[in-house]
């Protein structure tokens, strides 16, 4: 009897510390679960910007790499997949002249690594960001773009491509959150209604794994962070949220949808019964 394959889940995200945000959680809970994960990171987050006060770096894509190897020791995944495409960086970070960042690259030679990645591990479920990418990082939607793009491109591959994919998604009520806290974001631009949610995890369970993720990214979670800003009650509203649950809205299906909202991700999927009962 052939061996039934292993329920692989893909998340394509674009820096170190993209996945401890939104998605940590789910990775943790699938991980468990006996699913697959694999993740898939474009840059090294080179033209970060490190929040914490005095600390030098001699190499700050070496250093980043790092951290995200601990943090998905920290969310119990395997190691990441590099894509080796440089960070855009932004405001008086922004690196215009490296041809080698995302924000220079033709779209389609990201989109050729992307569905290389798909080929490689045959994933039954994608994520990655929002239309929006999250907060309008140049980079986010980059990778967003390719990630869509080699989605509906990858269904001629040997596996018939992946069956679901999926969009991080922040409510419209989670983006008025943000904004009263400070944060330049429309709430009806960046965020999305309930009706659009598709899948609401419930990752209280992971706040452990989802807070050493967090703390693994140590250059970035400084003073000087946008976390590190926060007031204790605005810091404990955010956690509440982050912690809590995990949203996602649907990008694109090649398997019927048997209701919405879904009950997981793998909810319909062929090879995921049971994994969102």
């Amino acid at each position: 009897m052939t061996a039934r394959p292993t329920p692989t889940l893909l998340a394509v995200l674009a820096h170190p510390d993209d996945e401890a945000f939104s998605i940590g959680g789910t990775l943790t809970h699938y991980a468990r679960r006996g699913v697959r994960v694999v993740l898939a990171c474009a840059t090294r987050g080179e033209a970060g910007k490190i929040t914490v006060p005095g600390m030098t770096v001699d190499d700050l894509g070496a250093q980043r790499e790092q951290e995200l190897r601990e943090a998905c020791r920290a969310l119990e995944i395997p190691e990441p997949v590099f894509l080796d495409f440089h960070d855009s960086g932004r405001y008086e970070r922004t690196r215009h002249d490296d041809p080698q960042a995302l924000m220079n690259l033709d779209p389609l030679a990201i989109e050729t690594r992307v569905k290389a990645v798909m080929d490689d591990v045959q994933p039954d479920v994608v994520i990655t960001f929002d239309p929006h990418g999250g907060y309008g990082h140049i980079d986010h939607l980059k990778v967003h773009r390719a990630t869509v793009a080699a989605f509906f491109s990858s269904g001629h591959l040997p596996d018939g491509g992946p069956q679901r994919l999926y969009y991080t998604a922040m409510t419209t009520e989670a983006a008025q959150g943000l904004s009263r806290m400070g944060q330049d974001l429309d709430p009806m631009l960046y965020g999305v209604s309930e009706g659009t949610i598709a899948v609401r995890m419930a990752v209280g369970a992971y706040a452990a794994n989802k807070t050493a993720a967090l703390a693994a990214h140590g250059t970035q979670m400084g003073e000087t962070s946008i976390l590190g800003r926060m007031t204790a009650e605005e810091r404990a509203q955010l956690e509440e949220r982050m912690l809590g649950w995990e949203s996602f809205s649907l990008g694109g299906t090649r398997v019927p949808v048997p209701h919405l909202p879904l009950r997981g991700l793998f909810d319909g999927v062929r090879g995921g019964e049971g994994l969102d009962d």
